[in-house]
C-alpha cells in the first residue's frame, strides 16, 4: 500500500518534469535553419564580387597581349626602317640569257656581268643604272667559210624604276622596268665575212628592254644576296627578240636617306 503511494506520487511529479524537457528540446530544433539561412545569404554578396573582378581580370590579359602586339610591331618597323633607308644601292652579279642571235637560228646560250646602282627616294621607290655584257657562241650550221661557231656579244645600258611592294627585315621583293640602248657584236669572230653572210645580225645598235622580278635575302643590313628572273627585249635586225633569262648578285646599300 506504502509502495503504491510512493509510485504514484513519482508519477504526479515526474509527468510535468518531462513535458518541460519535451518543450525545451522543440524550441532549439527549430533554431539552426533560420541560423543556416542568415549565414547562406551572406555567400551570394561574395559570389557577385568573384563575378565582377572576371571581366576586370580579362581587360587586364587583353590590354598586356596589346602591349606585347605593339612592341613587336615597333622592333619590326625599326628593322625595316634600318636596312631599306640606305640611299643607295649598288649591285654586281651575272646574268644568263636564251638568246636568237639570228634569223631562223637556234637560241644561244648568254653568259654576262652586270653592275648597278639604285637611288631610292623612299623605302620602297627608287631609279636604277644598269650596265651588262653578254657572251656566247652561236651555231651558223655548215657552210664553205668552215666557221660553224662564232663568238658573239652584246652589250646594254638601261634605266627605270624600282618598287619594293613587300618588305621583311630579312627579304625583300620588288619589281623593276628598264628600257635603254644595246650594241650587238656578231661578225667579230667571222674572219671579215660579216655577221649577216653567216645568217646573224648585223653589227650595230638598237632598243633593249627589260622587265623583272627581284627577290632578296638580306644577309646583314647592308649586305644582301639577289635573284631576279627576267624578260629581255631587243629589236636586233627590224625585228624583236624576246629573250628570257635572270640575273644574280650581290647588293651593297650606303648612305642615308
Amino acid at each position: 500500500m506504502f509502495s503504491t503511494r510512493r509510485l504514484a506520487l513519482f508519477l504526479a511529479l515526474g509527468l510535468p518534469a518531462a513535458h518541460c524537457a519535451l518543450a525545451q528540446d522543440s524550441n532549439p530544433g527549430s533554431n539552426p535553419p533560420a541560423q543556416q539561412q542568415d549565414q547562406a545569404q551572406p555567400a551570394q554578396p561574395q559570389q557577385s564580387s568573384s563575378q565582377a573582378q572576371q571581366p576586370a581580370n580579362d581587360q587586364g590579359t587583353v590590354s598586356v597581349q596589346g602591349r606585347i602586339r605593339a612592341r613587336r610591331e615597333q622592333r619590326r618597323a625599326a628593322a625595316i626602317r634600318d636596312v631599306y633607308s640606305h640611299l643607295y644601292e649598288a649591285n654586281v652579279g651575272m646574268g644568263y640569257l636564251r638568246f636568237v642571235p639570228g634569223n631562223d637560228k637556234q637560241r644561244v646560250t648568254y653568259y654576262a656581268w652586270q653592275a648597278g646602282l639604285t637611288r631610292y627616294y623612299s623605302e620602297r621607290l627608287g631609279v636604277t643604272l644598269e650596265g651588262r655584257g653578254y657572251y656566247g657562241t652561236a651555231f651558223v650550221g655548215l657552210n664553205e667559210s668552215n666557221i660553224t661557231r662564232p663568238a658573239i656579244s652584246t652589250y646594254t645600258a638601261l634605266i627605270g624604276p624600282t618598287y619594293r611592294f613587300y618588305l621583311l627585315p630579312k627579304y625583300s621583293v620588288s619589281g623593276r622596268v628598264m628600257a635603254g640602248y644595246a650594241h650587238g657584236n656578231f661578225s667579230g669572230d667571222t674572219n671579215g665575212l660579216g655577221g649577216k653572210t653567216l645568217g646573224l645580225w648585223g653589227d650595230g645598235g638598237t632598243y633593249a628592254a627589260s622587265a623583272s622580278i627581284i627577290g632578296e635575302y638580306n644577309v646583314s643590313p647592308a649586305l644582301g644576296l639577289r635573284l631576279a628572273p627576267e624578260y629581255f627585249f631587243t629589236g636586233f635586225g627590224s625585228d624583236v627578240q624576246a629573250s628570257r633569262g635572270f640575273t644574280a648578285g650581290f647588293v651593297y646599300r650606303f648612305g642615308k636617306q
